[in-house]
């Protein structure tokens, strides 16, 4: 079951870079959006496997960040790689690569892909933010339409304790 994820503004914390790096995961934040929109979450003959909502989204982001003047460029893996936690050690390179061009790394996914994405650059100078955070775990039931979309119906959602180390 996919992570129920809010958005988080990073504009105004990011639009002090020259240049940032966008790097998403398409399921957990598809799946939340699509839900939270009321819009289908595959349209495998329209989309493939993008997510409307999500897309848009991602889009919006990116283009306020460059009114703002930022250089931004979307590393999404590949579609091997849908989700970034399973990222094969060739994507995490290339995502190495392709972060050391920038000065900041906005990561579109839970806590794990944060956290992921911030192991995977610390060698670099970026400075990395979250601009999603997890609500809880997202429980909804597929409804199939013709010709061959996905929905999401909201099921419910399960929060997630965090427990404080001291």
């Amino acid at each position: 079951m996919p992570f129920y994820l809010k958005e988080v503004d990073v504009v105004p914390e990011v639009a002090k870079f020259q240049s940032a790096l966008i790097v998403i995961c398409r399921f957990c934040p598809a799946a939340s959006l699509a839900v939270r929109n009321q819009r289908p979450y595959l349209e495998f003959f329209r989309r493939f496997l993008k997510t409307e909502s999500w897309e848009q989204h991602v889009n919006n982001v990116r283009s306020r960040l460059e009114k703002e003047g930022v250089k931004t460029s979307v590393f999404k893996g590949n579609l091997l790689n849908f989700i970034i936690c399973m990222w094969t050690s060739g994507q995490r390179k290339k995502l190495l690569k392709r972060a050391s061009e920038y000065e900041a790394v906005v990561v579109m996914g839970c806590e794990g892909a944060y956290e992921g994405v911030s192991n995977m650059i610390k060698s670099t100078d970026c400075q990395v933010f979250q601009s999603m955070k997890s609500e809880g775990i997202l429980a909804a039931t597929p409804k199939f339409h013709l010709p061959f979309n996905i929905s999401l119906e909201l099921f419910g959602v399960t929060q997630i304790h965090q427990e404080k180390n001291e």
